[in-house]
């Protein structure tokens, strides 16, 4: 008899407490998460009513301290949840993310008192779904040379440019944006905004069709001369592109996390189905080949979840930038994502593309995580730099 996953997880490294997290997230992802997650795709349907089911957990602040309403304990827990949440629903795990690592991260620290007081309390207790504004239509990886312009104004800011591939962002409370006060400066320019889009005119989201994660309504956001108030600054002119790294630290961190719940998801599915089907009068998983590729599937996803876990205990130790160790914990755990949901695939076989069959979606929803926050080319060229000390942490 198989030993059951969760016993089998390297995982040695974990408190009990961590692992109360773990086998209580598991349960709750699977038992109210999971049975909706392929009609929510299907029709397109933003899943509004899962995330709900996230507060009483205590699940929408796990990187917020308790003073302002979060339910923070440690960042190794924090990527636990991340990777629990996402071996179940990307777009679940998203929300939590984008509002944990990127936003709620930022506005922890360079925000000011006044502005952790207004935002963090409300995300904590799921009132404000965040949204990070980052990605513009001519590059996603070349952050530095930032085309959204920040232009002062009397009590203010004036942002005009176009975002895309943005995430959450028709039902967000609070948009994380990066602009530049001066393009000819690149990555000196950037600067940092939290706006409120309820509140500011000249925003505009617009539909942004996915022929995947068509549940998470992508959206681009057109900004046109719209007014932010001086106090929607987030730390100071010109001095965005650090707060941008550090948000991007903490972010691959919980993106790298997912990637390893989406690749332990392909394990678990790929295993009963391949000692259910027969060919030749064999079980599949029998043979030789299907065995190899069972085998590579478990190794890229244990081997992945080390990294993840190593980086989370480096944060939780204290150490302030991680980027070489968040570049490997990202590179290798997305790239163990796509490669199981394909051999998962090949595993299926024809079924794989059948609606009824989740591994097929897997491998798209895989591949997008892949891309985001840094595609893997960045990632081997800021890993490389970083070993022959081109680049320092």
């Amino acid at each position: 008899m198989a030993t059951p996953p969760l016993d089998r997880m390297a995982d040695f490294d974990l408190t009990d407490e961590q692992r109360q997290v773990r086998s209580v997230v598991r349960d709750f992802a699977e038992k109210e998460i999971l049975p909706f997650v392929e009609e929510h795709e299907q029709a397109g349907r933003y899943p509004l009513e899962l995330i709900e089911k996230l507060v009483p957990m205590g699940l929408m602040g796990p990187m917020i301290p308790e003073r302002y309403g979060g339910s923070f304990g440690d960042v190794v827990s924090y990527g636990v949840i991340c990777e629990e949440l996402a071996r179940v629903d990307w777009v679940v795990a998203s929300v939590v993310s984008v509002s944990n690592s990127l936003c709620a991260g930022s506005i922890l620290k360079f925000g000011s008192e006044a502005q952790k007081e207004h935002w963090l309390p409300g995300i904590a207790r799921g009132e404000i779904i965040c949204s990070a504004c980052l990605t513009e239509p001519g590059g996603g990886t070349d952050l530095g040379n930032m085309q959204t312009l920040a232009t002062r104004a009397e009590g203010g800011w004036r942002l005009t440019g176009t975002k895309t591939f943005i995430s959450h962002a028709a039902h967000a409370g609070l948009f994380f944006v990066v602009a530049s006060v001066d393009r000819d400066q690149k990555h000196r320019g950037v600067t940092a905004f939290l706006v409120d889009p309820h509140r500011t005119e000249g925003i505009t989201i617009s539909d942004f069709p996915m022929r995947t994660l068509k549940r998470d309504n992508l959206a681009e956001v057109h900004f046109e001369d719209a007014f932010v108030p001086d106090d929607a600054l987030l730390g100071e002119p010109r001095k965005g592109f650090p707060i941008l790294g550090s948000a991007l630290d903490t972010g691959r961190f919980s993106v790298a996390a997912r990637c390893v719940g989406q690749a332990q998801r392909c394990l678990d599915l790929a295993i009963p189905y391949a000692m259910e089907r027969e060919a030749f009068g064999h079980r599949i998983g029998e043979f030789q080949m299907i065995q190899q590729k069972i085998a590579d599937m478990v190794c890229r996803t244990e081997q992945a979840r080390l990294l993840v876990y190593r980086l989370g205990r480096m944060k939780d130790a204290g150490i302030p930038r991680a980027s070489m160790e968040s570049s490997l914990a990202k590179l290798c755990a997305s790239q163990a994502a796509v490669k199981n949901a394909l051999d998962g695939m090949q595993i299926f076989g024809g079924y794989s593309c059948a609606q009824e069959y989740e591994i097929g979606r897997l491998l798209m929803e895989a591949k997008a995580l892949e891309f985001g926050e840094g595609t893997s080319e960045l990632h081997s060229r800021l890993i490389a730099e970083f070993a022959l000390g081109i680049r320092k942490q």
